[in-house]
């Protein structure tokens, strides 16, 4: 499933990869796209099987694909877990990659109409997922916005 969204400075792709379908999904990505992350007991090892599949697919099929960020998706806050899972994660990854300060909660909708292949913004746009992915969508922007000036600078 992708969502697109548009800014005045272009267009942003967020690409959500189930575990399985991760090569195809990362083989038609070009240029840079935000990588959605997983959830469960085994988030890391799941993490780091990704990050192998995108050096690879990089390597043997598309040499343009960039990992943006990591996304935590599913992600329930009220439970202990899911804060560890969360904490474990930027623990591991932050200083590697950008790991998003916007997390995408759990919610049944969103999870029954993402195996339809529906877009969250289409199915229930005032809800509290589609709002995390706008929250989202604002932060990949800023952080855009932030590269550009460093590379503006580093020009200078």
């Amino acid at each position: 499933m992708a969502d697109h969204f548009h800014t005045d400075r272009g267009d942003i792709k967020v690409i959500s990869v189930h575990i399985r379908k991760q090569l195809k999904g990362f083989s038609a990505a070009d240029d840079r796209r935000v990588m959605t992350g997983v959830d469960g007991f085994a988030c890391q090892l799941l993490v780091e099987q990704l990050l192998q599949t995108v050096n690879k697919v990089r390597r043997q099929i598309n040499p343009k694909l960039k990992i943006e960020g990591i996304l935590l998706t599913m992600v329930d806050t009220r439970t202990n877990d899911a804060r560890e899972i969360s904490e474990l994660i930027r623990n591991a990854y932050g200083g590697k990659i950008k790991v998003y300060d916007t997390e995408i909660p759990r919610s049944v909708r969103a999870s029954e109409i993402s195996k339809e292949g529906k877009s969250i913004f289409k199915h229930d746009p005032g809800g509290k997922v589609a709002e995390a992915y706008r929250e989202l969508t604002r932060e990949v922007v800023k952080n855009a916005e932030k590269r550009r000036k460093r590379n503006l600078e580093q020009l200078r």
